[in-house]
């Protein structure tokens, strides 16, 4: 070998190890160097991360707030369309969703127990369920289309719509708790954890009527109980989601966190109008998001139709 080609070849190594130099500098390693989220892995592409689209984040937080104190839901059927239409895929909507769901809750239960409106062994049972039904809905967000995950909302908001035009709270009845009770309130959680992990939602938009309907809760007791079943269940599923890679960290925590603070305000309109009132306010926006739903998910069909 000649000597120029040795020394070609001890210039290149010595550039190499440089440059890794420079990498290592800038780029830390292990999982808590560089940005902030790297604890969580990068946060799905997608969404619109400029100034307006961070004014559509506080806005949503906002406007979760006041549906959550009002009406006992985590808020996820405002959270999930709004991330769709800022970019964000159906399953990284949901998963995103149920993480903001976690500050917001905690603030209306806050809210809710301070008024005596919490029925704390209902909320543990209904816990239970919630968490297995959350890992299995966590799960199937994972492997379930993206236009399957659109139609599965829309069914659900056409449950919830006819519920709250059809079934009217009264303001002074408890749940009067049984075996029987307990374990149907555990298979209650069941289910709602699955949707709250497949939809993205909190469950209390299906927990809330059916607590006032099959177990007999006020309006108020059913809202505020289901928002203290609802945060738990939502930490045990956003860890699952965290775990996939499928929540956009940054975007939960806008919503959240200014969610927190105006929850609530909405509790107390909660307390202000009648359960008639609420009821009929519930509907109508459960409606308007429908319509947008339905339109959104024929769109996607027609698109998957045209493409195959």
């Amino acid at each position: 070998m000649k000597k120029s080609d040795i020394s070609n070849i001890s210039n290149a190594e010595s550039v190499e190890r440089a440059e890794e130099s420079v990498r290592s500098s800038v780029q830390p390693s292990g999982k808590f160097g560089g940005k902030a989220d790297r604890l969580f892995g990068a946060d799905p592409a997608g969404l619109d991360e400029s100034a307006r689209g961070i004014a559509v984040l506080v806005i949503v937080g906002v406007a979760v707030g006041l549906l959550s104190g009002m009406f006992g839901i985590g808020g996820g059927t405002v959270i999930v369309p709004a991330l769709v239409w800022l970019g964000l895929a159906q399953r990284n909507a949901a998963a995103t969703s149920m993480l903001a769901i976690v500050p917001t809750s905690i603030s209306g239960v806050i809210s809710y127990a301070t008024c005596g409106n919490v029925d704390w062994l209902a909320a543990l049972l209904l816990f239970c369920g919630m968490f297995v039904g959350g890992q299995i809905g966590s799960w199937l967000l994972s492997r379930l289309s993206e236009l399957v995950l659109r139609w599965i909302f829309v069914v659900f908001l056409v449950f919830v719509v006819v519920n709250q035009i059809s079934f009217v709270p009264s303001r002074d009845q408890h749940i009067a708790m049984s075996a029987l009770t307990g374990v149907c309130l555990a298979l209650l959680g069941v289910v709602i954890g699955i949707l709250a992990g497949l939809l993205g939602i909190g469950g209390g938009a299906l927990a809330v009527p059916a607590l006032s309907m099959l177990f007999g809760a006020s309006d108020l007791i059913a809202r505020g109980t289901s928002l203290l079943a609802m945060f738990p269940n939502s930490i045990t599923t956003s860890a699952a989601n965290l775990k996939r890679k499928l929540v956009h960290v940054k975007a939960a925590l806008v919503i959240g966190l200014v969610a927190a603070v105006t929850a609530p305000f909405g509790t107390w309109i909660a307390g202000v109008v009648s359960p008639r009132v609420g009821s009929i306010l519930f509907a109508c926006y459960l409606c308007v998001l429908l319509i947008r739903s339905i339109f959104v998910a024929v769109k996607a069909t027609r698109s998957v139709h045209a493409s195959a």
